[in-house]
């Protein structure tokens, strides 16, 4: 006869069979309904590009449709700390990008209410080439030109960015120190709701320069418009040979000024789902649409793994964080 206690265990013992079982059959089955990426950034901006491409491409290698979900806000802070505290399912992941996942954590940890390692990374999926322009009326004819009127007329001159704390604003600080110009004679930073509205004001002569992610400025350099001067990736650009990379021009360091998209999700995501989401980062790879979309963008295609990802973003944070304490904007931005 069975003892009430042999009971309780054998009934013990079935549940935990029976859940585990359970628990298989949900993730063998992963995934069985829509999955959401939330884009933290407003639409039509470089971040619900990459968004929007990748939601189109995983939705093939997933078999399940995945929409784009856009959640602005507090620079990124507000989408991305939304994942953070979904449930780990793997129907809610996270288009991460430098300045909501490397720049903020790094620059401004009391407000950001999340560090950079908080998420299960799934995949990198795009790095995008950084630059710095100049109206195509402007007289700086090349790099050395505006280097040195950096650093002969100081804050009178103006360059426009996307807003502080983003890669237009942090890769001309870097430059400024590269060019060891004074922290009280540093050109005079004009923030802008977007990288539009600073383009625009290139254009009109309102700003003298501006710097970040060559995609932004993709259509006005080939129209003609815009002059760009220099690229911070590893070789000159297929699609601008003529542009010297920092590198060419004796500034190694900003090469490491680079913006970039990848796909994050809560954390404790179960491995089973970060195999299966592995799975479709691979074939995304793969996908000649994608890769077309991507470069049409300006960007460059690089899906590497989750452990590749979480270690380049870990040297992400740690630049800016560098960078951070070097100009003793640690929480003060300003």
């Amino acid at each position: 006869m069975l003892t009430i206690k042999k009971m309780a265990q054998r009934t013990l013992q079935f549940l935990v069979v029976f859940s585990f079982s359970c628990f298989s059959v949900v993730l063998a089955a992963y995934p069985d309904r829509p999955i959401t990426i939330v884009s933290p950034f407003s639409a039509g901006g470089d971040a619900d590009l990459a968004a929007r491409s990748f939601a189109q491409a995983a939705s093939k290698a997933l078999g399940q449709s995945v929409v784009v979900l856009n959640k602005p806000g507090a620079s990124g802070v507000l989408g991305s700390s939304q994942v953070i505290s979904a449930q780990p399912d793997g129907y809610t992941l996270l288009l991460g990008r430098t300045g909501s996942q490397a720049i903020l954590p790094a620059i401004m940890p009391t407000n950001t209410r999340y560090n950079w390692d908080n998420y299960t990374f799934i995949g990198l999926l795009e790095v995008n080439p950084y630059g710095c322009v100049v109206s195509a009326k402007s007289s700086y004819q090349n790099f050395e030109d505006l280097a040195q009127e950096i650093k002969k007329r100081g804050k009178t001159l103006n360059y426009g960015t996307a807003g502080r704390l983003t890669t237009n604003d942090m890769g001309p600080r870097k430059l400024f120190s590269l060019l060891k110009v004074s922290p009280q004679n540093v050109p005079t930073q004009i923030p802008y709701k977007g990288t539009g509205e600073a383009v625009i004001s290139l254009m009109a002569g309102q700003t003298q320069f501006s710097c970040g992610s060559l995609g932004s400025f993709l259509t006005h350099i080939k129209a003609g418009e815009l002059r760009a001067l220099m690229v911070t990736s590893d070789k000159r650009l297929d699609q601008f040979p003529e542009v010297p990379t920092a590198r060419e021009l004796g500034y190694d360091e900003m090469e490491t000024i680079v913006g970039w998209s990848a796909v994050l999700a809560p954390p404790n995501l179960p491995q089973e789902i970060q195999a299966a989401l592995a799975r479709a980062m691979q074939n995304i790879g793969k996908d000649q649409q994608w890769q077309s979309l991507t470069a049409r963008t300006g960007s460059i295609p690089r899906i590497t793994s989750g452990h590749e990802t979480k270690i380049f973003i870990g040297k992400q944070y740690e630049l800016y964080r560098s960078l951070g304490e070097e100009l003793d904007i640690i929480d003060n931005p300003n």
